[in-house]
């Protein structure tokens, strides 16, 4: 009879013990989340925030499970942007029987994005090994998001005073947009 009293004493502990991990686990993945909303919207890394919020919460799970969870943490705040700039990004859209079913402005928009993406494309071909293993590091990446920081509070002093070349989207070149690619890598 003790004995049996026992075993469900331990079996209670265990799963109360298994609850308050799985809760914890949970609350770190909303911090996670709280992270990536913030840091999406502004001009820093959301992933690299992520992957230093991630050294010190230490979420339990496999790498392959946060490497996935990395990727859907990001598509939502994509999704949130495309939502939210749907009627500017999409080309495809008649609102009277005058008004051309195809926008050209969107049309280009996107290949300028295409192009931005070639450098990242390129680099993440070629070197997409050796980054993972030598420089997707928590110090390498804190020592990168100073540096840049740094970087754009200077570049943001340097331009308070002048006058932007650019205006709007339209007026982004594609070699304007292949720079900006360059600055992404």
């Amino acid at each position: 009879m003790l004995e049996a009293r026992t075993q469900d004493i331990t079996l209670q502990a265990e799963r109360e013990k298994r609850e308050t991990t799985e809760f914890i686990e949970i609350l770190k993945t909303i911090v996670l989340g709280i992270i990536q909303g913030i840091t999406e919207w502004l001009p820093i890394s959301s992933t690299g925030h992520m992957i230093l919020a991630d050294t010190f919460l230490q979420l339990n799970q496999p790498k392959d499970f946060m490497d996935m969870f990395f990727v859907v943490i990001q598509l939502g705040a994509i999704l949130a942007v495309v939502i939210l700039f749907w009627e500017k990004m999409w080309p495809f859209q008649r609102k009277t029987p005058t008004q051309p079913a195809v926008r050209w402005d969107p049309i280009q928009m996107w290949c300028k994005v295409v192009v931005a993406c070639i450098p990242g494309a390129v680099v993440t071909i070629l070197f997409d090994d050796y980054i993972e293993a030598h420089l997707h590091t928590p110090t390498v990446i804190a020592a990168a998001l100073i540096l840049y920081g740094v970087g754009f509070i200077l570049i943001e002093n340097w331009n308070k005073t002048r006058t932007p070349k650019v205006q709007t989207l339209a007026e982004i070149t594609y070699r304007t947009a292949f720079l900006i690619g360059l600055f992404q890598v």
